[in-house]
């Protein structure tokens, strides 16, 4: 009786990089951009994006904003901290991103889209995170 086995662990990618920037909108206008997520390893995986735990310290926030990033994490603009999460969709203030989980088979990818409607005036910072169980 001849017994194998493989051990493995998820392996993934996000393109673009964070922080995704919509740079300068006029008030009342809509933008769109798109996140992959791409499966690159043998195993399927789901995936579910939502707020930062409410324990993330000032400091990190702080340290994030000039560049450094942490794992899985992307940030955002809003002006509001007000959210929802349906099934399909996140809206965080100025935000919604969608879908905001699933699952993503070996080799797969998919496609993220994240909307910003400039409701208010002002500079506006949010973040979210990618979680990947298991990873």
């Amino acid at each position: 009786l001849k017994v194998s086995a493989k051990a493995v662990y998820s392996k993934y990618s996000i393109e673009p990089a964070s922080p995704i920037n919509f740079g300068a909108m006029i008030k009342g206008t809509k933008k769109s951009q798109t996140v992959v997520l791409e499966n690159k390893g043998m195993l399927h995986f789901k995936f579910c994006i939502r707020q930062p735990p409410e324990d993330v310290s000032t400091s990190e926030s702080k340290s994030s904003k000039e560049g450094e990033s942490a794992p899985l994490a992307t940030r955002l603009s809003t002006a509001r901290k007000s959210s929802s999460l349906t099934q399909s969709h996140l809206n965080l203030g100025m935000f919604t991103v969608s879908p905001c989980s699933g699952s993503i088979g070996p080799w797969g990818q998919q496609k993220i889209t994240v909307e910003c409607f400039a409701g208010q005036e002002g500079k506006c910072e949010e973040q979210l995170y990618i979680d990947i169980p298991g990873r």
